[in-house]
């Protein structure tokens, strides 16, 4: 273990992730935590990368397969952002693999299976063409425009971001994953002064149809909406995951400090976070913990959190 007071959240943490990560995270945890090399995390991303641009090998844990996906190459480009590696020729072939996978909107699908796969889990192929989809799009084109990545394919994902979100703050329905995908994008958008205009009116929305528990003691009051788990339930931290998000305006301090209050305490006796979406497979759920552990003590510790 590594120079942490015994009980600290950190030192638990570490113990969790030695015992029970993959390769990848226990890299990005020394990173993150002990002054590790971002060259040790982009050797151990680099195996999950294909020939095609794009990402896959269950990099994502609840999408299984070889074959590249979006949700894998979403994921490795939250890995490179972080690390402050989401630049150059690398990224150039991760964007001409999005452009591949496009629906005729410019925007990524939900769902995709590649023409030549291997079984892959669920979720299962939709027949036709799937229509695009603001989770799928919205973070990674924020996060590209955050780097100052230019690229044709970000023109039009763009606008379908832009329309999406104003579709959602004019009323159309909409669930906790969709505003953290339209948060994301609005985080990194460059034209600032629409993002913030955008961001208050879905503040608004969040509020009034009850999107974030602002009574962690009173969670079972906000019941998830269809095809969420049990439980699964979003706060305000998962929103305002930095303090110089958008969504941060949308909460008190006081809100905010109880739902990091929520936070540091779903840290479990192993020393990782629950998981808390749906369960695809037990083998998922495993390589998941170690990610969410890594992320929760990351939002904490934005906040100005002690975590060890």
């Amino acid at each position: 273990m590594g120079r942490h007071t015994a009980e600290s959240p950190l030192a638990r943490a570490e113990q969790f992730v030695w015992l029970t990560a993959r390769v990848l995270e226990q890299r990005r945890f020394a990173y993150h935590f002990q002054g590790g090399s971002p060259d040790a995390v982009e050797a151990a991303l680099a195996p999950y990368a294909n020939e095609d641009g794009g990402y896959g090998h269950a990099l994502e844990p609840d999408v299984r397969g070889p074959a590249s996906r979006p949700a894998h190459t979403a994921h490795a480009l939250r890995v490179l952002d972080a690390i402050g590696r989401c630049h150059g020729p690398r990224v150039e072939r991760v964007c001409r693999y999005l452009t591949g996978v496009s629906t005729r909107e410019g925007a990524l699908p939900a769902l995709h299976r590649p023409v030549r796969d291997r079984p892959a889990g669920p979720p299962a192929p939709v027949d036709g063409d799937p229509p695009g989809d603001l989770p799928a799009t919205g973070p990674v084109v924020g996060l590209l425009h955050r780097n100052q990545v230019w690229h044709a394919w970000l023109f039009r994902a763009t606008d379908f971001c832009w329309a999406a979100v104003e579709a959602v703050v004019e009323g159309r329905p909409t669930h906790p994953y969709e505003v953290e995908a339209a948060v994301a994008f609005l985080d990194g958008v460059p034209d600032r002064s629409r993002a913030e205009a955008a961001a208050d009116r879905l503040g608004r929305v969040v509020r009034e149809r009850h999107l974030a528990v602002l009574e962690p003691e009173r969670a079972a009051a906000y019941p998830p909406g269809s095809g969420y788990a049990p439980g699964e339930h979003r706060f305000p931290h998962d929103y305002a995951r930095v303090p110089g998000s958008l969504a941060r305006r949308w909460f008190t301090d006081a809100e905010l400090d109880r739902s990091l209050d929520h936070l540091a305490a779903e840290q479990a006796e192993d020393g990782g976070w629950p998981v808390r979406r749906p369960r695809r497979a037990p083998g998922s759920a495993l390589e998941s913990r170690p990610i969410i552990t890594i992320e929760a003590l990351r939002t904490l510790r934005a906040h100005g959190r002690p975590v060890g």
